[in-house]
């Protein structure tokens, strides 16, 4: 079978490799229909996120067609449509009892490297580093999926692929960083970062209540397509002082819930190159800076180590809460389908541009450098 694999910084081909196979009882093969490139693979093409190898097969958003089920697979047969969450989690361990599914016990057999960084070890994901598992991804013909009676999500309507792919992924992380920013009735939010994930955030702090949400980047395209959701206001980063402009639409309050939809890649308008470190503080200091006492900075951007000049001492002072952590996607999976059945969102609106397997290289080249009005690049294998 094709996949695109990763052979070094910047550096993604499409290869021959071998077409996976059943391990274990609880597995299933997955024909890939659809696939996306996300923004966290871009961590990996930059070679910022430690552990990967070459050949590593990339890609954390697939869905598909059922090819092969284990012998202890009960809910799924040959012939399911499915979407496959990006977190690979087990269903049994304490976290997975408590919803808490990117913090599985049981799917990182790399586990121990993982600790030495963090402490403790989260989930499995598909498609990432071998910090955090090593697994296939799903930018590929076929996926092997463990633990396929908890992942994967059966589309039993006539929706589109494309309608449902980024249940995968960026619309539960989109989702559950609102849900994690705490927004109530009346309140004002601010996204910084209006790629795919800002704009499901943006979405669904229209969908929990929000009065008001301003929307912050600096890529045109992104800046348009955030305006076009409800009445989002819009900062352009490089053209104006966010700080300065939301005490000026505040009256000098601040946003009651501030979300970093950017993460370890952050850019700032008074930085003439970008730094070599993955890890730049400049949306957390914006948001620390901006967002009113007692508010909460929601986190759902991906910060790969330490970030230097984090403002700990306004964190504390400003009595401010913070909620971060990768998805929990097979607690979002049923009810966010049920609002895309029921039409009160279509993901697929911000698909632009569409491609196959063989233009993969290139599409991570233009998602990269954000041209060609790329916001979410999605392949059919």
């Amino acid at each position: 079978m094709q996949a695109l694999r990763w052979h070094d910084e910047g550096d993604v081909r499409v290869d021959d490799v071998p077409k996976p196979e059943i391990k274990e009882p609880t597995d299933a093969i997955v024909e890939i229909t659809a696939t996306a490139i996300c923004g966290s693979d871009l961590h990996l093409y930059n070679d910022f996120m430690p552990g990967m190898e070459e050949g590593d097969i990339l890609g954390h958003e697939p869905m598909g067609e059922v090819v092969e089920v284990g012998e202890e697979v009960d809910d799924l047969r040959e012939g399911d449509r499915v979407v496959i969450p990006f977190t690979i989690s087990c269903g049994e361990c304490w976290f997975c009892e408590n919803d808490l599914y990117s913090l599985c016990d049981e799917t990182n057999p790399n586990a121990e490297m993982a600790a030495e960084t963090m402490g403790h070890s989260p989930a499995g994901l598909f498609g990432f580093s071998h910090t955090l598992g090593g697994y296939d991804g799903g930018q590929a013909e076929y996926l092997r999926v463990p633990h396929a009676d908890v992942g994967p999500i059966k589309i039993e309507s006539d929706l589109s692929d494309e309608e449902v792919l980024f249940l995968s992924d960026i619309y539960p992380t989109g989702y559950m960083a609102a849900e994690n920013a705490e927004i109530e009735e009346n309140d004002t939010v601010a996204v910084w970062g209006c790629g795919p994930v800002g704009q499901f955030a943006i979405q669904s702090a229209w969908m929990m209540g929000a009065d008001r949400v301003i929307a912050i980047d600096r890529i045109e395209e992104r800046l348009g397509m955030a305006e076009g959701h409800a009445d989002t206001e819009v900062i352009d980063y490089s053209e104006d002082d966010v700080y300065e402009w939301l005490m000026d639409e505040t009256d000098g309050r601040g946003p009651d819930r501030c979300i970093d939809a950017v993460g370890s890649e952050a850019h700032h308008p008074c930085v003439d190159h970008v730094p070599d470190e993955p890890d730049r503080p400049y949306v957390l200091q914006e948001a620390i800076k901006s967002c009113r006492k007692g508010g909460t900075l929601s986190i759902p951007g991906v910060y790969i180590d330490g970030v230097d000049d984090m403002p700990m001492g306004p964190l504390m002072n400003k009595a401010l809460t913070v909620n971060a952590g990768q998805t929990h996607v097979q607690a979002y999976l049923n009810p966010l389908l049920e609002t895309i059945e029921n039409g009160e969102i279509d993901p697929a609106e911000i698909i632009t541009p569409r491609g196959s397997l063989e233009d993969g290289p290139e599409l991570y080249e233009t998602f990269n450098d954000k041209e060609d009005d790329c916001i979410k690049v999605v392949l059919e294998p």
